[in-house]
């Protein structure tokens, strides 16, 4: 099988996966799942958050997702139990269909990493 294709196969996977978990049956899109992944690695889940919380708990899903790629680093948690990241490398300019791709990628490789999906 294409890596292109297994790729589809286990985005598509994860997003019903996590659909069934999280949403009233409407796909999750691709921020949704970065948000979730946010809140999964500050592991304070039956919290709510304020909306600047919420943006900052996508940063720290992004950084998370990017960190096997060399992008960024863990560099520790602060008195609140948030991860900081350090920036280890720029990202290239990406187009739109690029980002998403990359981002989905990072989002299947993590869930692989966690053994959610296989």
């Amino acid at each position: 099988m294409a890596r292109d294709e297994k790729l589809k196969e286990r985005w598509e996977k994860t997003v019903e996966l996590l659909t069934k978990r999280f949403s009233d049956g409407d796909p999750l899109d691709v921020e949704s799942i970065i948000y979730l992944i946010g809140v999964q690695e500050l592991g304070q889940y039956h919290r709510k958050f304020k909306k600047d919380q919420k943006l900052d708990l996508m940063h720290i899903a992004i950084c998370r997702l990017l960190e096997p790629y060399g992008y960024y680093e863990f560099d520790y948690f602060d008195d609140d139990g948030w991860p900081h990241y350090i920036t280890l490398d720029k990202l290239p300019p990406l187009k739109a269909g690029e980002q998403s791709l990359l981002m989905k990628e990072a989002i299947v490789h993590y869930f692989l990493e966690k053994e959610i999906i296989d």
